[in-house]
């Protein structure tokens, strides 16, 4: 498959590792690609414009809010892996942050889902217990990476 300059090559990975993944979802070698690739990806997270919450809560300068969508109960941060799709769904341009897979991941809590790439065949819904044990795996690797970095005496 082929990248357009429109396709990061990290789209394409996470999008083949999702679909490799949903082939055979008791195969830990593809569910290990596909989780490494979401933990690194930067994802686009529309945003609420700070207007709309004037009034609603204390808002500072340089804050901004995720939006969340309830559906069936639940609340769900929309994630999109590129610009080009998040407007998609959108139908408009909408403002957004970029943040990396490994910090949603870390700041997720129950009983918070994530909605990645919604409206494509490329879209994954993920519980709090996959978010909990993501943001477990994220803490392991901080304190392997903290401890590497610890001179020894």
């Amino acid at each position: 498959m082929e990248t357009s300059p429109e396709t990061p090559q990290e789209t394409i990975g996470l999008d083949q590792a999702l679909h490799s993944m949903r082939e055979d979802m008791a195969d830990a070698k593809r569910q290990s690609k596909f989780y490494d690739i979401f933990l690194n990806t930067t994802f686009c997270v529309p945003s609420v414009d700070r207007q709309e919450l004037d009034g609603v809560a204390d808002v500072e300068e340089g804050q901004v809010f995720p939006l969340i969508i309830e559906s069936e109960g639940n609340d769900y941060l929309m994630l999109f892996d590129t610009e080009e799709r998040l407007k998609e769904w959108a139908g408009e341009d909408v403002k957004w942050v970029g943040v990396p897979g490994y910090v949603i991941a870390a700041t997720s809590m129950p009983p918070l889902h994530l909605a990645m790439n919604v409206g494509t065949e490329h879209s994954k819904q993920f519980l709090p217990d996959e978010i909990a044990w993501l943001r477990e795996v994220v803490e392991r690797c901080n304190e392997a990476e903290q401890a590497q970095e610890q001179p020894n005496p």
